[in-house]
């Protein structure tokens, strides 16, 4: 779980990081602050990797519905380029995947932009499969991009 002093550090490498490979919306401001009301440091997983952050995992339920309860939500999920190679990104999903079969959780999910290959592999080597594809969901730099719902278990081993 990430902490309210992990702010500075969080927004400074989300702004760095940003590429048009992962992100949807505008790079960040400088300034801004990475929490907010819905983005809060408990909603946060963050890899320390030489006794620095790594990068973040935001988990969150998937809806706000008693229904979708067992479900949960990836909804970011970024390495800093120095910790890339080192295991954090598989470490975050396999720390969400414990978090949420902690919570009583059956299923995982998570959307990723057709055109990330690196992250997409990440994510099927962490056991999720492709559950559905929204053609041309984004328009990024004058080129449509497909949104892939990928999904996985966390109830059973494995």
């Amino acid at each position: 779980m990430s902490l309210p002093g992990d702010d500075a550090v969080l927004a400074e490498m989300d702004r760095r990081c940003w590429s048009e490979l992962g992100f949807v919306g505008p790079r960040p401001e400088p300034g801004e602050p990475f929490f907010d009301a819905t983005h809060r440091p408990c909603d946060f997983l963050v890899p320390v990797v030489d006794g620095k952050v790594g990068g973040y995992l935001r988990l969150v339920p998937a809806t706000s519905l008693e229904s979708n309860a067992h479900v949960w939500q990836i909804q970011g999920l970024l390495v800093d380029e120095w910790a890339r190679g080192l295991g954090a990104g598989r470490a975050l999903l396999d720390a969400a995947v414990q978090t949420v079969r902690g919570r009583g959780g059956r299923r995982l999910t998570l959307r990723v932009l057709g055109h990330n290959a690196p992250a997409r592999r990440l994510y099927e080597r962490a056991g999720f499969v492709v559950e559905g594809v929204l053609p041309e969901e984004f328009l990024i730099s004058g080129g449509y991009v497909d949104d892939v719902l990928m999904g996985r278990r966390v109830d059973l081993d494995g």
